[in-house]
């Protein structure tokens, strides 16, 4: 099980790498977008192994991400989404994209007259929700951050934690 997750953090690593060189992301920012999209990816794999369902997985990992992220901007001095949109990329339901756009081709090809077509429409409907519920998902991790953190920059909670006042 470790191994795996080694694994797979070290492949989303690499993609992370390369969505950010693709991006032009600053030398500076590389390895943060790298060992973000491979944290990000590591605990949505994680919450798989542990059937916390594909969506909550994929919240959780951007989330993680998200968060990671504004503390890591203020340390390297980079905006946040410079590292944590290549990190997130990671995490894009792809398959399940590509799965809804088959089916609707298959559906205009054979018809509604066709015997498949109940079952056909279904698959498709199932996986273009469950698309736009990832893609909604890794929205919503990436700003979650940016909207707790909207009014308090990272460096007044550092102040305040520095003199032992307690924020939450």
């Amino acid at each position: 099980m470790l191994i795996d997750i080694l694994k797979d953090a070290l492949l989303s690593f690499f993609v992370a790498i390369g969505f950010a060189l693709l991006f032009e992301t600053p030398k500076k920012g590389l390895l943060v977008a790298g060992l973000l999209g491979g944290l990000g990816h590591a605990i949505r794999f994680t919450l798989l192994y542990f059937d916390f369902g594909l969506i909550s997985a994929t919240l959780s990992g951007t989330v993680v991400i998200g968060l990671l992220g504004i503390y890591c901007a203020h340390k390297i001095h980079t905006p946040p989404v410079v590292f944590t949109l290549p990190a997130c990329i990671t995490m894009i339901p792809g398959l399940y994209a590509y799965k809804t756009m088959l089916g609707c081709i298959r559906i205009y090809e054979e018809g509604t007259t066709s015997a498949k077509t109940a079952f056909l429409l279904h698959d498709t409907v199932y996986n273009f929700i469950l698309t736009s519920s990832l893609l909604f998902c890794l929205a919503i991790g990436i700003c979650i951050a940016a909207l707790l953190f909207r009014k308090k920059s990272v460096k007044k909670i550092k102040k305040i934690k520095d003199l032992g006042i307690k924020i939450f």
